[in-house]
């Protein structure tokens, strides 16, 4: 199993992660690294586990935040879905009310025609 070397807070770790996740576990680090960093400048120097346990609260704050956003992309997409399916199934009736209007159109001039063919005169030549 490959291991990696991340830096928190000024601190090397040596994590194992799987193969081929290498740079994915550095780029983890590096962001949560970035949470101790901002933490640490706002309220100053107050202890490496304090600082460590804050910076994951943050992080988790900002996870269940970014669940409730997909939630609610979750459920829009539904509603879209269902009014989406509303609207072809509408479409699908017009079409079949405009297919029956049609095709009783045609029986009307094909009826027209008939009659018409019937009343003309007939050329003599």
């Amino acid at each position: 199993m490959p291991e990696v070397n991340v830096e928190i807070n000024g601190r090397k770790y040596r994590m194992a992660c799987e193969e081929g996740q290498q740079q994915h576990l550095i780029g983890l680090a590096e962001r949560f690294n970035t949470h101790v960093e901002q933490l640490k400048g706002a309220v100053g120097e107050i202890g490496d586990n304090r600082l460590t346990v804050m910076a994951g609260i943050a992080v988790v704050d900002e996870l269940a935040e970014a669940e409730r956003k997909i939630k609610a992309l979750e459920n829009d997409v539904l509603v879209l879905t269902r009014a989406g399916q509303e609207v072809a199934a509408e479409i699908e009736s017009l079409e079949g009310q405009f297919a029956a209007r049609l095709s009783e159109a045609a029986r009307t001039l094909e009826g027209v025609a008939s009659v018409l063919d019937e009343a003309a005169p007939v050329p003599q030549g």
